[in-house]
């Protein structure tokens, strides 16, 4: 035994001097290690520190992680995960245990970042973001096109060449943002909450070219996946390449494999169009050749009847008239069809002018309206009492008193005037005085 020893050993400690001998011993045996463990007894305090044991086969250790270095975890640590922590041995000297102050988790066997993906996935998955019955059609034609990426990478000049090769006669609104870094997620959320204000956005295409999970990142975030879920608009997620996947492609709308894939999607083929309402027109014209085929029929098996045999030359004549209306249906046919390939401004146009016809209309409505409103006004019996007439009330302001032969000596009376009331008492009563004697004498 030392001289140390021996001292120790004679000394009598109090239990705070014992933790506090053992407390700086450790602390300064261990000032970092790392621990591999099982993750068990998991709490999170709504501090935002979160404690759990680690444990192996043979023992186990208290461990904590305070909310700071918490927040830097990009995943979450539940019961049963198997993890590696780095941190310093501490001793909790109000219960007298030791404990290991993390400060760095990581999972073992599985990168963190795809721990996170996966773990948010599955969340969002149990809460029905994933639905295709909670997703939106994108629009046939859509006239605007909202853009959320970075206005410097390759992912913006593929998807508007795309655009103006396909639909030339669009208008293209770009909300520049950061796809991948700190701050990258916070912009994207700022975007959609920007354009889902915009009711003249047709539809939006979020994302950026590929690159490693890091990189993309961003969108794998989950305010990103809510803002995209609360965007009323259609959403195309067009992140990374073909074997690419985020948590935006499994919320979103509609995944695209590529960015050039997702300006296909938004637009057809101006021809496809043009071919589409040529289609169409044909369609029309044969059902209508039809139609005016039976009609026809029908009118010679009258004409040939015994009693039409007088009516024949004006059925004739009918017929004629059919023939007349045929032509007219066809020109009319091949000079709207020219006006739908030609008259989107016309359109435009028309509408401009019924905005303007119902917004002339509403004026004059609401001008009649305040006429009526002072009319009214001059009837209300609140104007009458402001010129200074009242209004009598007998059985305690209830009953409204119309003739002076209803009123007995001695009786309370309220007097309504246009501010306040009075009550008061009955004297004497003259029932042979007009009102106009006295309008006359004063």
């Amino acid at each position: 035994m030392t001289t140390d020893q021996a001292v120790l050993a004679d000394k009598v400690f109090t239990v705070s001097q014992v933790t506090h001998l053992v407390k700086e011993t450790l602390e300064t045996a261990f000032p970092q290690l790392w621990v591999e463990g099982e993750v068990s007894n998991f709490h999170r305090h709504q501090s935002g520190h979160q404690y759990f044991t680690l444990k192996d086969e043979r023992s186990q250790l208290r461990a904590v992680l305070f909310r700071g270095e918490a927040r830097q975890l990009r995943f979450d640590l539940n019961d049963g995960l198997q993890v590696v922590c780095r941190g310093r041995l501490n001793v909790y000297e109000p219960r007298g245990e030791y404990q290991l102050i993390v400060e760095l988790a990581e999972p073992k066997g599985k990168g963190a970042l795809q721990l996170a993906f996966e773990q948010l996935k599955e969340k969002l998955r149990a809460e029905g973001l994933f639905d295709p019955g909670r997703k939106k059609k994108l629009p046939l034609l859509p006239k605007t096109i909202g853009l959320v990426t970075s206005p410097r990478g390759a992912a913006i000049a593929d998807i508007i060449r795309t655009l103006k090769r396909r639909f030339a006669a669009l208008h293209i609104l770009l909300y520049p943002v950061k796809v991948q870094g700190q701050g990258a997620a916070e912009e994207i959320v700022e975007a959609l909450d920007y354009f889902a204000v915009r009711p003249e956005v047709d539809v939006l295409i979020v994302g950026r070219g590929g690159g490693s999970i890091e990189d993309l990142w961003a969108f794998n975030e989950e305010k990103v996946a809510r803002a995209i879920v609360r965007c009323p608009i259609p959403i195309i997620s067009a992140v990374g390449h073909e074997v690419d996947f985020t948590i935006a492609d499994f919320v979103a709308d509609v995944r695209a494999s590529t960015p050039s894939v997702a300006a296909e999607m938004v637009v057809d083929k101006e021809a496809s169009f043009r071919e589409r309402i040529e289609n169409l027109a044909g369609r029309i014209r044969k059902d209508l050749r039809l139609s005016l085929e039976m009609r026809r029929q029908r009118v010679f098996s009258l004409t040939h009847h015994r009693s039409f045999q007088s009516f024949r030359l004006m059925l004739l004549n009918l017929d004629q008239r059919v023939d007349d209306l045929e032509t007219r249906v066809w020109d009319f046919l091949r000079r709207e069809q020219q006006k739908v390939l030609q008259g989107r401004s016309r359109l435009d146009l028309a509408m401009e002018k019924a905005r303007h016809a119902v917004g002339s209309c509403l004026r004059e409505l609401r001008n009649r309206w305040e006429q009526l409103g002072l009319a009214l006004d001059a009837a209300s019996p609140l104007t009458i009492l402001k010129k200074g007439y009242t209004l009598c009330f007998q059985d305690g302001g209830r009953v409204l008193i119309r003739r002076v032969e209803d009123v007995r000596p001695e009786e309370d009376l309220t007097v309504l005037f246009y501010k306040g009331e009075l009550t008061c008492r009955v004297k004497a009563i003259d029932r042979t005085r007009r009102v106009d004697a006295r309008l006359e004498k004063e």
